[in-house]
């Protein structure tokens, strides 16, 4: 019996899969927990409207990212901290900071997207990883001024 999967299934597929189950096993078991529908013309008709729509939509996703990466790459973050000795920073710039000003400047990213390897603690220029998706990245300058 030919089901097409609801939800994943363990050793069976995941959501979307057209999967071969024993008549059994699809009828008293994965069709009326709802983890399965039976494999008929319509519902993969069904099935693959959806996987055009998502393909669709995931498509328009990595084109608005391309975009926001190529005018963030452009983008150079200045900073004003107050430092000590020989350039040393009081406390430290993190990731948190610098997400507060590409907020400032109309980017909605999360903190946990832009990599660092350890937090800057001296003055300079740093380049500064931020992912946007699976695959996009982007570079900013990081400016960090004694005040």
């Amino acid at each position: 019996m030919k089901v097409i999967l609801q939800k994943d299934v363990k050793g069976i597929g995941k959501a979307g899969d057209i999967v071969n189950v024993s008549d059994g096993y699809g009828r008293n078991y994965l069709i009326p927990r709802g983890l399965a529908i039976d494999a008929t013309e319509s519902n993969i008709n069904i099935l693959n409207e959806k996987k055009k729509a998502l393909e669709k939509k995931r498509q328009k996703e990595v084109e608005a990212a391309q975009e926001i990466a190529k005018k963030l790459s452009q983008e150079t973050i200045k900073l004003k901290v107050k430092t000590g000795e020989n350039g040393k920073l009081f406390g430290s710039i993190t990731s948190k900071d610098i997400q507060d000003e590409l907020n400032k400047r109309g980017y909605d990213i999360d903190k946990k997207k832009i990599n660092l390897a350890d937090a800057i603690k001296t003055t300079g220029t740093f380049n500064v990883d931020v992912k946007l998706y699976p695959g996009i990245q982007a570079k900013i300058k990081v400016e960090v001024v004694g005040e």
